[in-house]
């Protein structure tokens, strides 16, 4: 693998040069943002998943700003190691604290998303127009899922986490639609709308999170 392998995916960019995306680049800012007022309101209420989810949504925007800086293999990797990481964390806190099981078979629920997102996404590849943004679609059915199944044990937890699932629905559309859209919207539609609707979806999900925590009964 070539880890310097130049990469042109947004319409952003028309050239390899650092500054090429500087929109895409600076709006990355949203997720520094998001992770400062989420670490304001889970700071000291002693719960470390959600500091945890904190820290990884900081990371995301670091990761990000590389690869709309740098556009090269090894910096996509910085870019969506980070938003894995976030949603196995994301899945092992709501198997742990919101299902309530035992820490081993939250683990090995959440290592199930692997194979669910290798089995889901090639179906995804055939909805005409997502293209590459078929690698996130798995995240907000597996969302909706959790509300379905959680409707009646934890309602308000439930419509947290349908309404972050909608915000990731039209955040991966617009992305999809960045290159589509390339010739009408040169600054394409990804900076937007999906980095700052992304940012305010993970910041709203660690909010769900919080909140569920902040309600439960001390044990």
């Amino acid at each position: 693998m070539d880890w310097f392998q130049e990469i042109d995916g947004y319409c952003e960019r028309l050239t390899p040069a650092y500054w090429a995306e500087p929109i895409n680049a600076v709006t990355n800012a949203a997720f520094l943002v998001a992770a400062f007022i989420m670490w304001r309101r889970v700071r000291g209420k002693g719960m470390p998943l959600a500091m945890a989810l904190v820290v990884i949504l900081a990371a995301i925007g670091v990761g990000s700003f590389l690869f709309h800086t740098h556009a090269q293999v090894w910096s996509a990797m910085a870019d969506v190691v980070p938003i894995l990481l976030f949603i196995l964390v994301y899945i092992f806190a709501i198997n742990r604290d919101v299902w309530h099981m035992k820490p081993l078979p939250a683990v090995f629920l959440t290592v199930l998303f692997i194979p669910y997102a290798a089995a889901t996404v090639p179906l995804f590849q055939f909805v005409p127009g997502l293209g590459g943004s078929a690698a996130y679609a798995p995240v907000p059915l597996l969302i909706l899922i959790y509300a379905f199944l959680l409707r009646h044990r934890e309602p308000d937890t439930t419509r947290g986490l349908a309404i972050g699932a909608v915000i990731l629905i039209a955040s991966i559309t617009f992305r999809a639609l960045d290159e589509p859209l390339c010739m009408q919207v040169p600054l394409g539609t990804h900076f937007i709308m999906w980095h700052i609707l992304n940012a305010t979806m993970l910041g709203w999900m660690i909010e769900v999170y919080r909140g569920h925590m902040a309600c439960a009964p001390q044990s």
